[in-house]
């Protein structure tokens, strides 16, 4: 079977070209499908590592060829692309098991990160489950892994596009830092547990609920953060470097910032974060 890093499937010439291009400077092997058909006649004997994938496609559309690419052997990581009908074909790549979802126009450095992402995640990637996929009620059990949580963040802010960007910026940050609280501290970063995550929309609130496999925390023990620190006190920094952890450690201060409401359990594994809509 022959080898290509890559499948970029576009009708559209120019796009289809500027993304070979793109891709080929930045040292990937790159084929290109210009239909459904086409497409996988060479996804069935080639081995491809990921394939970019329009939607809207000639002959066989996009979202059935992710379909059959989901039965291969060693199937590729695919990457849906779309300029249109964002949310519902987001879903609908979701429920699929896309890899990770680009909409279009697409940014290069965007497209870049999400290609490199995906050639660094290897061959085990974990699947999400998808419990519920409406655009006012997304609801997943995610891997505890980062990879599995940088997948989501792009899922989950395609749903917020009609939100002012620095609105959907802001909650997109306390998103990440709440789902990587639960995949790194209750999940220990281990592929084989869940954290349960859903995201609820209404005319006037976003709503996440984080749930998470840990045994919870007490915020007195959290000597790693920086929500017991004074203004200027890095102390927690040392403490971080200590442990092995990634720098930071002003997740919480950022989360209460940008939060309307934040409420936790009893047990503190579980987590929702509230954002009233103007």
């Amino acid at each position: 079977m022959n080898h290509s890093d890559l499948l970029v499937v576009d009708d559209d010439d120019a796009t289809r070209t500027g993304l070979r291009q793109l891709l080929a400077n930045e040292g990937f092997t790159v084929e290109v499908a210009r239909d459904g058909a086409e497409a996988m006649e060479k996804i069935s004997s080639h081995d491809f590592r990921v394939v970019l994938l329009d939607v809207r496609l000639p002959k066989i559309g996009g979202l059935d060829i992710l379909a059959r690419c989901g039965g291969k052997w060693r199937p590729p990581k695919v990457v849906v692309m779309t300029g249109a009908d964002t949310t519902e074909v987001m879903l609908d790549a979701l429920r699929r098991h896309a890899y990770d979802f680009l909409a279009k126009p697409i940014e290069p450095s965007r497209l870049i990160e999400v290609v490199t992402r995906a050639f660094s995640a290897g061959s085990g990637v974990t699947t999400i489950e998808v419990i519920s996929a409406r655009a006012d009620w997304v609801e997943l059990l995610v891997p505890c892994t980062r990879d599995a949580a940088d997948r989501i963040q792009s899922f989950v802010q395609q749903l917020e596009t009609d939100l002012p960007a620095e609105t959907r910026d802001s909650v997109g940050l306390a998103f990440r830092e709440l789902l990587l609280n639960g995949i790194e501290w209750g999940g220990q970063l281990n592929p084989a547990k869940k954290v349960r995550v859903a995201c609820l929309r209404t005319r006037r609130m976003l709503l996440y609920r984080i749930a998470d496999p840990g045994l919870g925390f007490n915020f007195d023990d959290l000597s790693h953060a920086a929500i017991h620190s004074a203004p200027g006190d890095i102390t927690h920094d040392d403490v971080r470097h200590e442990k092995g952890l990634r720098p930071g450690g002003f997740g919480l201060v950022l989360i209460r910032a940008i939060a309307d409401e934040l409420i936790y359990n009893e047990q503190q594994n579980e987590v929702v974060f509230v954002k009233y809509l103007d």
